[in-house]
């Protein structure tokens, strides 16, 4: 299975954003930009676009990020538990070493979308449309699948005890 990586984000032209509130508050797109080291809990965003993003070392801990597109952006060492990405849509983004413990991903789109190393047990992802998607070494403990669109999937040393899937 060929999955489409992120454009390459070069670090060197991308703004760093000390404080992702403020950016949230004064902008309904961002991108290019490197956003490491930030601590928010019960954030409220939706209808954004993030594109050629980073974000390294950021946790959004019991926030709604509903509605929002995602587009060539890496998450590294994330923490979004309890996070709702309900009707998101995720293109050619990777996650790598995140945390998405209890996540809500209902009615979200993946497309060319890269899980590694991540914990995402207790994740609902009913109704999802997914395409060219890799869970490889990612816990999806007690998760949930139910009437997706899938194509293309792989699970690759994932876990999948006691998941709904149907």
């Amino acid at each position: 299975m060929n999955i489409v990586k992120p454009q390459k984000i070069l670090l060197d032209y991308l703004r760093k954003v000390d404080n992702l509130l403020d950016e949230l508050k004064s902008n309904d797109e961002i991108e290019n930009v490197l956003i490491e080291n930030n601590k928010e809990i019960y954030i409220d965003f939706n209808d954004m676009t993030i594109r050629k993003t980073m974000l390294t070392n950021v946790e959004m801990i019991e926030s709604n990020l509903a509605k929002n597109t995602f587009m060539d952006v890496k998450f590294k060492n994330c923490n979004f538990s309890n996070t709702s990405f309900e009707g998101c849509t995720f293109i050619r983004c990777q996650f790598n070493n995140c945390k998405l413990t209890g996540c809500n991903f209902i009615d979200s789109r993946l497309h060319n979308v890269s899980f590694l190393e991540a914990n995402m047990n207790y994740n609902n992802l009913s109704m999802a449309s997914m395409e060219n998607v890799l869970f490889e070494n990612t816990g999806l403990r007690n998760s949930c699948f139910q009437e997706n669109k899938l194509k293309n999937m792989m699970f690759k040393q994932a876990d999948l005890t006691r998941d709904s899937i149907f």
